[in-house]
Formats: structure tokens, sequence, C-alpha cells
């Protein structure tokens, strides 16, 4: 199978990491990893078998994964210029078209693209994407709680219009990779089958995405009023054991007009999980998909 791994400049000499992969005729699809700061590897080893007739564009977005590292200015890690490297990487592809494959924080991309370049858009994909980041907030703090042996029922949590309250609270009493498996894992299994295909990877990025991220105030990102102005047409996957977006994120079908697929057992990773539910849906999603 064709593969070009380059690294691409997108805007002002920020490079990105590129995986350009499959037939160069065939339909685009871009896929766009979660984090912020995390890496495509996870997901060309989940997705990769299936789209083996595409022309699939593995990026790690700026400052992470396999990216060359960025200096620490929240004003390099934003929404807008993490969605203006998309257009400058269609660009530079000569792309008319490509569908948007976003997981997690990736969803988020994706559909932010979509909005502001319809005509660009042949498709957006979402599994399990986060687009209410105060409600995540909520729902770690509730991990938090379930970790500590406090019952749920005995504490009001109310999700607030900044959620990065709850968070702190949260993270002074667990350490937040536990709160974030509570959510994501429905088992010690998948967490550890997932943790052992991305310790495979050998990939260590800066954690500068992240922290950037939280003082640009990402915990105050509620994207669910701009669900309206997105008009490609969309599909949501679901794990619906993954609590980090199970069940806030059936919003973003309602709000699309999109179409929602549940995958019952399923958490965050669901090619884990339940594979061959999994492939049934993606391939759904991508008609002409393995």
């Amino acid at each position: 199978m064709r593969e070009e791994i380059d690294l691409i400049v997108v805007d002002d000499g920020v490079e990105v990491y590129l995986e350009d992969t499959g037939p160069k005729d065939a339909p685009a699809i871009v896929v766009l990893h979660g984090g912020p700061g995390g890496s495509s590897y996870a997901l060309r080893e989940g997705f990769g078998e299936y789209l083996e007739d595409f022309r699939v564009l593995y990026l790690d977005q700026r400052g992470g994964g396999r990216s060359p590292a960025l200096p620490e200015e929240p004003q390099l890690f934003t929404i807008d210029a993490l969605v203006e490297d998309l257009f400058h990487l269609r660009d530079h592809l000569g792309l008319d078209t490509w569908t948007l494959l976003g997981h997690g924080f990736g969803g988020l991309l994706a559909l932010d693209y979509a909005r502001r370049s319809p005509e660009t858009t042949e498709q957006v994909l979402l599994v399990n994407p986060w687009t209410n980041f105060p409600w995540l907030a909520g729902q770690l703090y509730r991990a938090s709680l379930a970790l500590r042996g406090i019952a749920q029922h005995d504490v009001e949590v109310e999700v607030p219009q900044d959620g990065t309250g709850l968070l702190q609270e949260a993270f002074a009493h667990v350490e937040p990779k536990a709160a974030f498996d509570k959510l994501m894992f429905p088992s010690q299994h998948s967490r550890m089958e997932y943790e052992w295909m991305a310790e495979g990877s050998t990939v260590v990025g800066a954690d500068t995405p992240g922290r950037m991220f939280v003082l640009n105030g990402l915990w105050r990102l509620d994207y669910t009023p701009f669900l309206l102005e997105v008009h490609a047409p969309t599909m949501v996957l679901l794990g619906t054991l993954d609590a980090s977006s199970y069940p806030e994120a059936q919003t973003i079908a309602d709000l699309t007009g999109g179409h929602l697929e549940l995958i019952e057992g399923a958490g965050h990773y669901p090619w884990i999980d339940q594979p061959y539910a999994f492939s049934e849906v993606f391939q759904n999603g991508f008609p002409g998909a393995r």
C-alpha cells in the first residue's frame, strides 16, 4: 500500500506530521485524533484495515504526537489555529473536498471545519466526540467521587458554564488519568489493550497543547450552539459505556440532522471493546469500506 510520511508546513513555519496512505485518486479522508496533544497512531491501528481503499490522511495536530514541539504560547493552540491548519493542509495536498473523521477532541475540529467550509466537506464521521467541555468536567468530577467511594446521589453536581472549578476539585483528589480512565474504559482489559497498543507506538508527545488549551479556556467551551450551523452530512458513532461522550454527544446528531449509531457495550475506543459491532456501523458510515 502506498504510504508517504512528511512534515507539512501549515502556517508561519508550523509543521505537522502526516501519513498520507492509500490510492492517491481515491476519496480522501483526514483522521483527527483526540487530545489536545494526542497522536493519530492509535486511530490508524483502529481504522486502517477498514479504509484501505481510501486515501487516508493520518495527521498529528500541531505541537502534539510526532509533530514538532511548539513554544508554550497560548495563541498557537486555539480551535481556530487547528482548523486553519486543516485548510492549509487541504490546499497543500490539492484536494477539492474530503471527509473528516474525528475521535474525541478531534470531533470538535471536524465539526468546526465542516461549519466553516461545507463546500469542501463530503461528510463528517464522529466517533465518541467531545464538544461540551463543561459537561465533560462534570463527568470527570463524578468519576472522582466514584473513585473515592462517594455515592454520587449524595452529592448534587450542577454543570456550570465554566467547568474549570469542578475539574480542579476533581483532580485535587484523584489523578487526571484515573478519572479519564473511569469514564472511557468499560473494563480493565480494554484499558490495558489500549495502553499496550499506545505504548508500542513509542510516540511521546509534549503536554504543551493540553496545558495551553486549558489556559485558553477549553473547559468553558460548549460547542452546542454552533451545531445548528453544520450542514454537512454527519454520522455519530457512540459507545454507550463511554461516559466521556455518552449520552451528551447524541445532541450532535439531533442538531445537525445527522445519523446516530449506538454501539452497546463499547467505551471510548469501540473498535477494541466491540470490534464486530464497530466494524458493521463503521462500514455503514463509509460505503465502500472493507
